[in-house]
């Protein structure tokens, strides 16, 4: 036993065996420390995650009533704005309405001096272009056009679109069709093609021609207008087709600056009234063909009565001093709208109606002779306004009665 006690392997095995012990309760109470420290992280974890979702969705909620608070607020002062828009184009029309009169009367006050009317007519036709642009700008806001009692030729509202733009000069229609249009869809359709004209002229080279085709199509008729324009690439034909087709109101601060109505009045009156207006066609010259297409149901084969039963006039702004005027002789064809008789002193094409409509061939230059009275010059030259006079008996409403 004694020389157990004095082996010093012995007392290394009990040292290495305490020390053993030792390390394993010290690991034990590590281990069970690392575990009460793993449980903390792990409910702090979850309270976290709790915390974050919590937060995540009043982040959500706040985040949805500040859209729809905004939303509503941009609603309320696209609203407002409109509102006043409306109230100051009301307020422009009557003016360009009043001051349309005024000019009516000059007209006939000095039809005996020429160049005193080609002046007015050039001031008629830019306050038919001032009408039209605060007219589409009523319309986007909510705002009516006027009310039409009578129907119109197809030939006669695409002159009328013609002057209302500023290049009308550069427009040519071509038809062989004879109808009319029911007198509701007359202002919107001129409206509609006079935007699209300007479009056309606009965006296409200074002195290339711009073209209107009114064709039969067996579900209406077809206004199609061809410009030599550069065209629209996708991007562009997609927001046209977008504006052209609204499927709700358009705001009008998403337009641009400046802003561009053009294809958003037209939109607007198309789905309004039920025509229909695209813009996704190449025309023959390389640039944009725009068509409207008009249903059967605001087409009718009454014949408009020529006003007052007296021979009127259309014709165009005067020519430049340095061009010549043509004495054109008037031949009877079987259809057709009517074409210029002649030119006054000055180069002012004449017009008139009669029974069966004339087209016309150039003779020789003569010498043109004058006006007689101040009453006839007058006459012949006021259906300049706006191409024709067929907008003039219109009345200004604020809802959809009579329209």
């Amino acid at each position: 036993m004694t020389s157990l006690i004095q082996d010093p392997l012995l007392w290394i095995l009990l040292v290495v065996l305490v020390a053993a012990v030792v390390a394993v309760m010290r690991a034990r109470r590590t281990n069970m420390a690392l575990r009460r420290k793993s449980n903390d992280l792990q409910s702090a974890r979850e309270a976290a995650q709790s915390d974050r979702d919590r937060l995540y969705a009043e982040y959500t909620q706040l985040n949805a009533q500040h859209a729809g608070d905004l939303a509503a607020v941009r609603k309320d002062a696209e609203e407002d704005t409109k509102a006043v828009l409306k109230s100051a184009m009301r307020t422009l029309q009557v003016l360009a309405d009043e001051q349309q009169l005024i000019i009516e009367k000059s007209q006939r006050r000095y039809g005996d001096d020429e160049q005193v009317l080609g002046d007015l007519m050039m001031i008629d036709h830019t306050n038919s272009q001032f009408g039209r642009r605060a007219q589409g700008i009523a319309v986007l806001c909510g705002g009516w056009l006027g009310r039409r009692e009578s129907t119109a030729s197809v030939y006669d509202v695409a002159r009328s679109a013609q002057g209302r733009i500023k290049h009308f000069d550069r427009v040519t229609i071509n038809t062989q069709v004879n109808v009319s249009v029911a007198s509701r869809a007359v202002e919107p359709i001129a409206v509609v093609l006079a935007e699209l004209l300007a479009n056309a002229t606009n965006y296409s080279a200074p002195g290339t021609r711009v073209d209107i085709n009114i064709q039969a199509v067996p579900t209406g008729v077809c206004l199609i207008i061809d410009d030599a324009g550069l065209g629209m690439n996708t991007e562009e034909k997609a927001r046209a087709t977008v504006l052209l087709s609204p499927q709700a109101p358009v705001d009008i601060t998403s337009l641009g600056d400046p802003p561009k109505f053009g294809f958003a009045v037209s939109g607007m009156l198309a789905t309004r009234y039920g025509f229909k207006v695209s813009v996704d066609s190449v025309s023959p010259y390389g640039g944009v063909r725009a068509v409207i297409l008009l249903p059967e149901n605001l087409l009718t084969t009454d014949v408009p009565e020529p006003e007052g039963g007296a021979a009127k006039a259309e014709p165009q702004a005067p020519e430049a001093p340095s061009v010549a005027p043509q004495r054109l002789t008037p031949v009877a064809t079987p259809g057709g709208p009517p074409r210029p008789i002649g030119t006054t002193a000055g180069g002012l094409p004449k017009r008139r109606r009669r029974g069966s409509p004339v087209a016309v061939v150039p003779s020789p230059p003569e010498p043109a002779q004058p006006e007689l009275n101040t009453e006839v010059t007058a006459s012949r030259i006021g259906a300049f306004q706006r191409g024709t006079l067929l907008g003039r008996d219109t009345t200004t409403m604020e809802g959809p009665q009579d329209q």
